[in-house]
């Protein structure tokens, strides 16, 4: 039974290291892209869906009106998703320069609110080329140049582009930043391998036919979550080779992590239900691969208090998992030029284990609260 049981534990790491090499890679492959000094011709929408984002909204419209994309050639609408607090009042102050206010007053009870408040900001958008981040968000004043530069050198249908947190005060924010920039290299590696299946719908671009031409959120309406990955599956299914992630610094947008556990857990298990609805199985196969692979290491460490020898296998597995996590995460943490952040990995990967496998089930399970709603 130990030498079965020991098998089992060695094939899951191992295919859980060979997943961190094909990640590796997949970054790697991803090129810095040149910018060329272009006259501009593509017409912008941006697109946020806020609710009561009073808080930091005023901050997000002025970065965004900062840019140094020419000024006629972009808009920014704003889906006002029932806020009950000052976020459509602090929009409206914008009106004079340009801000496009869109207020949700019905009371149709949805489970994807967030997918219909992009959905109605598209239909009365003039742009052709749609630019979607949150109300919660900063960015420096070539983000938007950055993108479409991209998107027009290389003829792309649809533009990923990296998100960090930032402004931390706390370890636990901190831990969560590391952890963060896991999720996004995925991202990017996938696409650097040519098989594009997940995003940061706070940095997301797509054309805007395209978003007509695959339906739009037609299928994947009824969860709540999943503007960004599944629609991006979507148009992967008819466009593989026509999607890019942005490896450039000027593109990155930057949120904050959650302050509390509470707050955490719910936008983990949020982000975990939409992998019942991924197109592309290869991805579920991964994530059921990464949740094996932890889970064996939490029984190993359960078996290690009858006998020893699991406690020795656990070690192994912990030992392998830092050495090639950090050989993947390195190179992510240079790109965000947070380098120093690589040394909390030896307090996250413990950590990582246990709430992996547990919003592992908690997510495909449960309900979960969402600005103020309970959802699915």
């Amino acid at each position: 039974m130990i030498v079965l049981h020991s098998i089992i534990s060695l094939f899951a790491t191992a295919v859980y290291l060979f997943l961190l090499c094909y990640l590796t890679i997949g970054w790697a492959r991803l090129k810095t892209p040149k910018t060329i000094k272009r006259a501009f011709t593509t017409k912008v929408t941006i697109l946020i869906a806020a609710r009561n984002e009073e808080d930091k909204i005023a901050l997000t419209i002025d970065d965004i009106l900062a840019q140094d994309y020419p000024k006629h050639l972009y808009e920014l609408i704003i889906a006002d998703d029932h806020s009950t607090d000052r976020t459509a009042e602090i929009i409206s102050g914008y009106a004079d320069r340009g801000v496009r206010l869109l207020q949700l007053r019905d009371n149709k009870v949805l489970n994807s609110y967030k997918k219909r408040a992009i959905a109605e900001a598209i239909r009365i958008s003039t742009g052709d080329f749609m630019v979607a981040t949150d109300a919660d968000c900063r960015m420096g004043p070539q983000w938007l140049s950055c993108i479409i530069n991209y998107h027009e050198s290389n003829d792309l249908v649809m533009v990923s582009s990296p998100v960090t947190y930032f402004e931390e005060k706390t370890l636990f924010e901190y831990l969560q930043t590391l952890e963060f920039m896991y999720l996004i290299g995925i991202g990017g590696a996938f696409i650097g391998n040519k098989k594009a299946s997940n995003c940061n719908g706070a940095n997301f671009a797509y054309r805007k036919d395209v978003f007509y031409e695959v339906g739009g959120f037609s299928g994947i309406d009824e969860l709540a979550s999943g503007d960004d990955e599944l629609l991006l599956q979507k148009v992967a299914a008819k466009y593989p080779g026509r999607i890019g992630f942005l490896k450039r610094t000027e593109a990155v947008v930057y949120t904050h992590a959650k302050h509390t556990l509470t707050e955490f857990m719910q936008q983990r298990r949020r982000w975990a239900s939409k992998s019942t609805k991924y197109k592309d199985k290869k991805i579920i196969v991964f994530g059921i691969c990464i949740w094996l692979f932890n889970l064996s290491i939490l029984v190993n460490a359960a078996l290690g208090f009858y006998n020893t020898y699991f406690f020795k296998l656990v070690l192994l597995q912990l030992l392998l998992k830092y050495v090639f996590e950090f050989t993947y995460l390195l190179p992510l943490t240079m790109f965000f030029k947070r380098v120093w952040l690589i040394s909390l990995l030896i307090i996250l990967i413990p950590i990582h284990v246990i709430y992996f496998v547990y919003v592992g089930i908690l997510g495909n399970s449960k309900r979960y609260d969402w600005k103020g709603r309970n959802v699915r």
